[in-house]
C-alpha cells in the first residue's frame, strides 16, 4: 500500500519551515499540479528538469512555457519567487553593516549577479561607519571581459559621500578565481580611491557557488 505524502504546510506546521525539500518549498508557491501529476510529483519534475532549483527560478520565460502545465499564472509565480530574493537581500544590505554581516553582503551579491550571461561590475558605497549608502552596477560588458573606469567610481562616492566600498564583479563561466586583469584594475582602483582618501574594503569575485575575496587573500 501507497504511503500517503504529508502535504508541505502540515508538515511545515510541525517541524518549520527549514525541514522542507526544496520541492515542498516549491510546491507552497505552485499550489497546484497539473494534469497527470499531483502537486509534489510536479514541483519534483520541475527540480529534475531544470536539474535544481536554482536552474528553474533563472530559467528564461521561453524554457518555462515551455513546460507542460507552466501558463502564466505559474510562470509569474516563479519569477515572483526570485525577485522578492532579490529584494530581501537588497533591503538587508542597506538595514546592516556589511563587515559585520559578510554572509548578509555575499548572498546579496550572489543574487544580484551570478547568474548575469555578462560581466558586471558592481559598487557598494559605505559611510565612515560603514552603513551602506547605496549599491550600483557601475559597468556592463561581455562574457569575459568588462571595461572599468577607476575615475568614474571615485566621481560616484565623492558625489554619494562615501568613505568606503565594496567592489564585486562576476564571471559567467563559473568559476570565481580572479584573473590578472581582475587584479590590475583593483589595484588602480585602490590607488585612485586613496587619493581622495576613500577606502577600498574588499573586491569579492563571484561565480556559480563560489565567491573569492581579495581581502581574505591578503590582496586589499
Amino acid at each position: 500500500m501507497e504511503t500517503e505524502r504529508i502535504l508541505p504546510r502540515e508538515k511545515m506546521q510541525h517541524n518549520g519551515i527549514s525541514a522542507l525539500t526544496d520541492a515542498e518549498l516549491l510546491a507552497l508557491f505552485l499550489r497546484t499540479g497539473t494534469r497527470g501529476k499531483d502537486l509534489l510529483t510536479f514541483a519534483d519534475y520541475l527540480l529534475s528538469h531544470f536539474g535544481s532549483l536554482h536552474g528553474l527560478l533563472e530559467a528564461s520565460e521561453a524554457e518555462l512555457r515551455g513546460v507542460n502545465g507552466i501558463g502564466m499564472a505559474k510562470y509569474a509565480q516563479l519569477k515572483g519567487i526570485t525577485e522578492l530574493a532579490r529584494r530581501f537581500f537588497s533591503v538587508r544590505l542597506m538595514e546592516q553593516d556589511p563587515l559585520h554581516t559578510p554572509d548578509a553582503t555575499r548572498e546579496f551579491l550572489q543574487s544580484h549577479l551570478c547568474d548575469e550571461e555578462r560581466e558586471i561590475f558592481m559598487v557598494i558605497f559605505l559611510d565612515n561607519q560603514n552603513r551602506v549608502i547605496k549599491h550600483s552596477r557601475m559597468f556592463s560588458g561581455t562574457l569575459s571581459h568588462v571595461e572599468v573606469h577607476p575615475r568614474e567610481i571615485v566621481r560616484e562616492a565623492i558625489k554619494a559621500n562615501a568613505a568606503a566600498l565594496i567592489l564585486a564583479h562576476n564571471h559567467p563561466s563559473g568559476s570565481a578565481e580572479p584573473s590578472k586583469a581582475d587584479r590590475f584594475i583593483t589595484e588602480k582602483v585602490v590607488k585612485s580611491c586613496n587619493f581622495m582618501e576613500i577606502k577600498v574594503l574588499d573586491h569579492l569575485v563571484i561565480g556559480r557557488g563560489e565567491i573569492v575575496s581579495f581581502a581574505e587573500r591578503g590582496w586589499i
